[in-house]
């Protein structure tokens, strides 16, 4: 059978067929505000990460104890949180892979081994923030024991998780519309607390007091530079959206330091709100005690009103539920990645939410478990950032978007303050 004949123009010439658009200039062919909002998201969900129930610990404790002194904190936390996440989407835009992908293929087998085993401790301390975090809440509001909270926290979290098999999209959103239920529960409060300007200012300048204070700034740092989606974030970059060419790499790149920039500042405006709510209400008034979620309830309760209690706790149970599920989905990155192994989503979450589940079950101190639980984080994450550091910086692998120079050097700093502010911290408490 002969080839049916070429299409002919009205022209009487062989009409050519149209050139297909890549992927990139699909989504931008939507419109000016569509296009860019369709690009936006990966940040979002590891910002969710950075305004987990450990922030609420550590920044309560924090504006409490020592007023506005830890702003600082904060601020150079969310800073190194930007640099950092940037990196992280990076690697996925450039290479197509994820972070722990990169590190089998790059680093010899014990070393990928040992980072994943350190991973899943950080994993256990993430599960145990998240879910102690979120029974909190539910017991604040509807009066659920803790151990039954914790297991349906679980239960709401697999929902959460199950959207991102009918689309990425659909994930996306749903953390993002809780990231938005935090940020408005913080605001509602914040306008009735009201804000220090001359305080506020004063806490920008560096400072500390004693062994408790870095206790509290390295518990800061581990609850807003959190390892986990240092892996989590190149994950979801990686097969997003597929570049043709370098220029669209370039041009990818672009939107997704926006996509960094919105999401982060969002989550360090949350911080730093927070701790002044601390600061503002209960250390200006003289309640330097408080050291718990539960007593900065009572707290709001009794010193505002009702309704700044009810936004405190539907916020903290939005970010117990939504970091929960962003922690599951890093797990599976983690465990794929380092070691090419993939187990049942359930088994997986099992077992990272067994310890959380005990400490619910034993009744141990909620807010000291978190606190505890954002130090262990931040021992964690020189072992994400030096790899997301040495990797980064190699053109073979990165090419057109690899670090410059300077960009090198200011991630090494972050690492090395980070390093030495863990150390410190181990003088102070053992040896001081």
């Amino acid at each position: 059978m002969n080839p049916p004949p070429p299409p002919i123009d009205a022209a009487g010439a062989v009409a050519l067929p149209a050139p297909q658009l890549s992927e990139l200039r699909r989504i931008r062919s939507r419109g000016r505000l569509r296009g860019v909002i369709a690009l936006l998201g990966p940040a979002f969900v590891a910002a969710v990460a950075y305004i987990d129930p450990g922030n609420f610990a550590t920044n309560i404790q924090g504006g409490a104890k020592y007023g506005f002194m830890l702003v600082w904190v904060i601020v150079a936390a969310n800073l190194m949180a930007m640099l950092v996440q940037y990196l992280s989407a990076k690697v996925g835009v450039a290479t197509g892979r994820n972070l722990p992908e990169l590190c089998r293929e790059s680093l010899p087998r014990p070393a990928s081994w040992a980072l994943w085993a350190q991973a899943e401790v950080v994993a256990i301390a993430t599960d145990l923030a998240e879910f102690v975090g979120a029974a909190v809440a539910l017991n604040l509001l509807f009066g659920v024991p803790g151990f039954q909270a914790g297991l349906m926290t679980a239960a709401i979290a697999f929902a959460i998780l199950a959207l991102q098999s009918r689309g990425y999209r659909r994930f996306e959103l749903a953390v993002a519309a809780l990231l938005g239920l935090v940020f408005l529960g913080f605001a509602y409060d914040l306008l009735h607390v009201g804000v220090d300007a001359a305080g506020l200012g004063h806490g920008f300048i560096p400072q500390l007091d004693g062994s408790q204070s870095v206790l509290l700034a390295v518990g800061i740092i581990g609850a807003t530079v959190m390892p986990h989606v240092v892996y989590l974030h190149s994950a979801l970059t990686q097969d997003r959206v597929h570049p043709t060419d370098d220029s669209e790499r370039r041009e990818l790149m672009r939107f997704q330091r926006a996509d960094v920039i919105i999401a982060m500042t969002l989550a360090g405006l949350i911080n730093l709100t927070m701790l002044v709510i601390a600061a503002g209400l209960f250390h200006t008034h003289g309640h330097t005690g408080v050291e718990s979620i539960e007593g900065a309830h009572a707290g709001l309760n009794s010193m505002i009103g009702g309704g700044a209690a009810l936004a405190f706790a539907v916020a903290l149970l939005a970010s117990g539920l939504s970091s929960s599920s962003v922690g599951t989905f890093a797990g599976q990155v983690v465990m794929q990645g380092f070691i090419n192994r993939r187990i049942p989503l359930f088994v997986r979450r099992a077992l990272t939410m067994t310890p959380a589940l005990i400490v619910l079950a034993i009744g141990t101190d909620p807010t000291t478990t978190l606190v505890i639980s954002q130090v262990v984080l931040s021992f964690g994450i020189p072992f994400a950032l030096v790899p997301l550091i040495m990797l980064t910086r190699r053109r073979d692998l990165m090419g057109v978007l690899v670090n410059s120079s300077l960009t090198t050097r200011v991630a090494g700093g972050v690492a090395a303050l980070i390093i030495g502010l863990n150390v410190f911290l181990l003088y102070e408490t053992f040896l001081g």
